[in-house]
């Protein structure tokens, strides 16, 4: 976890490591002034000590738990709501595995979204290395052998040459340019920022586009569990969920949604007309809803649009990856044969 003085916000992961060590001691009885005290005692990270450390006083001062979070500075503004509902409510201890529930379904989509981005992009870096080394060194030896030949290249080998002699003279700029494209990588990868612009460009782009709207629906039905196992209707539920939901176009779903639960509709009814949900999925609900098990529902929801997009993801790498080899297979292959099929014509003809 980081420390207070990073500024930085906890990622997924540790929001969930940390709920979830709560939930556990809290469920046995133990105060949250108690549970951090004996965490403290277990960890050796400095970066985890001084935070946990800096929540205990203020716990031990009399602020309530969700005071201590909000002063941390490090978790996001929804936790600390909804640990402000489990303390009023009495059931911080539903509320604390639930968040840990949902951050660790959100550890899951970050992780398959870089799962399905990370490795395209490093094998298309590696296409152009090689391209770049075969152009620029390779071709050259060929021409020195065409050249003790008394020949000369010609067509799409020399047009590679061509092209090979123009990066060598403008090598400077060339390097430049893969500098920025690893700065973008870091950025995308490694910021908030950089996360959610890519993770906006992903939405508009055509391969990706409903991997992303399935996505934003495993969201927001784990953001669902998580209010319902709370005990907040769905009215309420729906306003925070709509804060955790990204696209601009779920965003709208939510709002549309909850107008249509203010005109009376029930809320399965709201998820289908508002197209949240298929019309299949918002049977389960209606279904839930019927039996008052709602967050059952929304549960199993979750998890099917989990474990359905971890499939399409898997599948769509299993087609990148030979996809990838094979073009680069095909353009190192063209670039030795428009060089070594005409040197074998010419070393026939001399023999």
């Amino acid at each position: 976890m980081k420390t207070k003085a990073t500024l930085k916000k906890l990622t997924s992961y540790e929001i969930a490591n940390f709920c979830r060590q709560m939930a556990l001691l809290i469920k046995a009885g133990i105060s949250p002034a108690e549970g951090i005290e004996i965490l403290i005692q277990d960890l050796h990270d400095k970066g985890s000590l001084k935070l946990l450390q800096q929540i205990s006083q203020v716990l031990l001062s009399g602020e309530q738990f969700h005071v201590a979070l909000e002063m941390s500075k490090v978790f996001p503004d929804y936790v600390v709501h909804m640990v402000t509902i489990g303390e009023e409510s009495g059931t911080l201890d539903t509320v604390m595995e639930s968040l840990a529930d949902y951050y660790d379904r959100e550890e899951n989509i970050e992780s398959n979204i870089k799962s399905a981005v990370s490795y395209p992009l490093i094998m298309v870096f590696m296409m152009l290395v090689v391209v770049v080394v075969l152009i620029v060194r390779v071709l050259p030896i060929f021409e020195q052998v065409f050249a003790q030949l008394g020949t000369s290249m010609s067509g799409f080998s020399q047009s590679l040459l061509n092209l090979g002699t123009l990066l060598n003279r403008y090598s400077a700029g060339l390097v430049v340019f893969l500098v920025i494209l690893a700065a973008l990588f870091i950025f995308f990868s490694s910021t908030s920022a950089g996360k959610k612009s890519f993770r906006s460009l992903l939405t508009v782009f055509g391969p990706t586009k409903k991997l992303m709207r399935e996505l934003e629906s495993e969201r927001f039905a784990s953001g669902m569990v998580l209010t319902l196992s709370s005990g907040m209707d769905t009215y309420e539920g729906l306003s925070l969920v709509a804060k955790l939901v990204e696209s601009e176009e779920m965003k709208n779903k939510v709002e549309s949604c909850r107008n249509m639960l203010i005109d009376g509709d029930s809320f399965p009814e709201a998820l289908e007309k508002s197209k949240i949900f298929s019309s299949f999925y918002s049977q389960m609900v209606y279904v839930g809803f019927k039996t008052g098990s709602m967050d059952a529902a929304m549960k199993q929801i979750a998890e099917r649009f989990e474990h359905e997009t971890e499939r399409k993801i898997f599948s769509l790498i299993s087609v990148l990856e030979p996809t990838l080899v094979i073009i680069l297979s095909v353009i190192v292959g063209m670039i030795l044969l428009s060089v070594i099929l005409p040197l074998m014509g010419i070393m026939s003809t001399i023999g």
